[in-house]
């Protein structure tokens, strides 16, 4: 009898530390180019693509305050698939029955085919962070190569 309250107490901690640790925070359900050529086949839906390189401060910056803003996680789950790509991937990537690669690898500016086809500006250098809008045809409605705050990424996402 005496071991029942502290076995008690120790099943109720455990099942609480379970409870918290099992609650996760919401985060924007990023997609890779294969889960969107799936995704797109299955239920067509406007589309977001995030271009960005682990050196660009401004696309760290975006990850770190636009991309964990509740307001913008529930905007782009419900109304776009996401795909966040590193623009100097090595990989070989499958979508739409194509075979993308980064022909630049060991290259100064290893920049890997999909970005360049995506969002190069005319008569500029490529450069990140570089998004693309695009809507439910995959056509692409709006480009963007700058950072955004929380505010005006809303604006533009709830506008397209």
């Amino acid at each position: 009898m005496k071991y029942t309250r502290p076995f008690t107490m120790c099943i109720s901690l455990l099942a609480f530390t379970n409870f918290a640790f099992s609650q996760q925070e919401e985060a924007v359900n990023w997609l890779s180019f294969e889960q969107l050529n799936a995704a797109l086949l299955e239920e067509p839906k406007k589309v977001f693509i995030a271009f960005y390189a682990d050196w660009c401060s401004p696309c760290l910056l975006m990850q770190k305050e636009v991309f964990t803003n509740k307001a913008v996680i529930q905007e782009l789950n419900k109304n776009y698939y996401a795909v966040k790509m590193n623009v100097e991937t090595t990989d070989s990537i499958y979508f739409g029955n194509r075979l993308f690669i980064n022909e630049r690898t060991n290259r100064r500016n290893p920049i890997h085919q999909i970005p360049l086809l995506m969002a190069q500006q005319k008569n500029k250098p490529f450069s990140v962070p570089a998004m693309v809008f695009l809507d439910e045809n995959f056509k692409a409605r709006a480009r963007y190569f700058q950072y955004l705050n929380t505010r005006q990424f809303l604006k533009v996402i709830s506008n397209l």
